[in-house]
């Protein structure tokens, strides 16, 4: 998929809901060999031009997130590949059931699509915040997990979750005004992680909205004379394991991530290096056992300690 310039700075300003629709959009104006399906949430999906354009392609099954994914398995049972979407706390636990038979046991090729996830959704409160949702999915045999740092990696990954045979869980997480990680096309590929930014004194791997997040918590920690390396793990499931053996000597590895620790991308990485001889110290960074209280965006990330200020004030204290 060409991705113009234009389009990466348009997609930039409209977050990463809105960005999905119309990488859809893209998708569909390149090969219509796919469906949509929507759980009443088609707007808020950004998927408003996309059902107008393609109306064939695109169903609403209404407030019912199970049913959606059983259409969605019946959709791909013949191997089409199918996104179905729905505010992530729904989707990753209202149809546990129905994904871990459809997309885990039966290994359907359907791309369920967790929006608002992290603390995006602010003001409607803990009902609507995806705090566990990589903990549910990640248990699912099978099961890829995608969370994109900014609005260009979300389309770059609903491209490569097309092209991906098999189940795909895709986490959007952030805000409108999230600014951007990438502001030029780059190679993407699921299962290998980025790295942003060069260190030698510890190492942050971060995932969805934290990456932006934890270029900042560098920056600060280089004003106190600490270099740390940040890496992007777009991808949670399977984690990129080459790249945990090539930082299992680091000082102090940080990870970071808008979701709850218990079970997450810092869990996924303790567990990896659990078995291994040679593994760094771990300071896990995310939301702590807690249903934070609603408000805006930054006062959520503030209440959970995950302002770069917060965090790199943490590091400091985690190296003595």
């Amino acid at each position: 998929m060409e991705i113009k310039k234009s389009e990466i700075k348009a997609w930039g300003r409209l977050g990463t809901r809105a960005t999905f629709g119309l990488a859809i959009l893209k998708l569909a104006e390149e090969n219509q060999d796919f469906y949509v399906v929507s759980a009443d949430l088609a707007k808020s999906s950004g998927l408003d031009r996309f059902t107008n354009k393609y109306p064939d392609m695109m169903i609403n099954a209404g407030i019912a997130e199970q049913n959606m994914i059983g259409m969605a398995a019946g959709l791909a049972k013949d191997g089409t590949p199918v996104f179905a979407t729905s505010f992530a706390p729904f989707i990753s636990m209202r149809a546990s059931e129905q994904i871990r038979m459809n997309m885990g046991y039966m290994g359907l090729n359907i791309k369920a699509v967790g929006l608002g996830s992290g603390l995006a959704m602010t003001t409607l409160g803990a009902s609507h915040y995806g705090l566990e949702d990589v903990s549910v999915m990640r248990t699912i045999p099978g099961m890829t997990i995608l969370s994109p740092a900014d609005t260009l990696e979300t389309a770059k990954c609903v491209e490569a979750a097309k092209n991906h045979k098999g189940p795909v869980y895709i986490r959007l997480t952030g805000s409108p005004e999230n600014k951007p990680v990438y502001t030029e096309d780059y190679e993407y590929e699921i299962g290998k992680s980025i790295v942003l930014r060069p260190g030698d004194d510890i190492v942050i791997v971060a995932a969805g909205t934290m990456v932006f997040f934890a270029l900042q918590t560098a920056g600060l920690l280089a004003e106190k004379g600490i270099e740390a390396k940040v890496i992007n793990m777009h991808t949670i499931k399977p984690l990129d394991e080459k790249m945990l053996d090539d930082i299992a000597d680091a000082k102090l590895l940080v990870t970071m991530e808008e979701h709850t620790t218990i079970g997450g991308m810092g869990s996924a990485v303790a567990e990896y290096y659990a078995g291994k001889e040679v593994r760094p110290k771990h300071l896990l960074l995310g939301i702590p056992d807690v249903y934070p209280h609603a408000g805006s965006y930054h006062y959520l990330l503030e209440q959970c300690g995950l302002m770069p200020e917060q965090m790199a004030e943490k590091i400091i204290q985690n190296m003595g």
